[in-house]
């Protein structure tokens, strides 16, 4: 894949985020697609991802702004960095009771990428600003 090609592969996913179409989304991922979590677990397969997409969509409600991607020139790796502007609808198991905050987070993610889809996405953002931004 080219770097270009990458660089659309990985628009075209945030695009269908902030569009709320995850079949859009999942559409970009290998069937083994590997899941790296902010601070938490590798979830691995395009099943998982969609139960992940289905459990941010009960408790959020967020858009990707200001995204700037980078590729590798071979196409096989890419990274994203971009600002989060969301709400806390619902409560998440474990985080502190939504009553619909807003927040504004950086985040950054990177990606592996295999036979014209993403193989792999890490997610990185920082947990504790996020949680005093809701608790505040």
């Amino acid at each position: 894949m080219s770097q270009q090609a990458a660089l659309e592969l990985v628009q075209r996913y945030y695009d269908a985020f902030n569009r709320g179409d995850w079949n859009g989304m999942l559409d970009c991922l290998t069937d083994e697609v590997a899941h790296d979590l902010n601070q938490g677990a590798r979830e691995t397969g395009r099943a998982a991802f969609a139960a992940f997409l289905a459990r941010m969509e009960a408790s959020y409600h967020e858009q990707l702004r200001d995204v700037v991607l980078m590729a590798s020139a071979d196409g096989a790796r890419a990274a994203a960095e971009y600002v989060v502007h969301g709400q806390y609808h619902h409560d998440d198991e474990g985080l502190p009771k939504a009553h619909g905050q807003r927040y504004v987070l950086p985040g950054g993610a990177f990606f592996e990428i295999a036979h014209g889809r993403i193989a792999r996405v890490s997610n990185y953002y920082n947990l504790q600003d996020w949680i005093a931004q809701v608790s505040g």
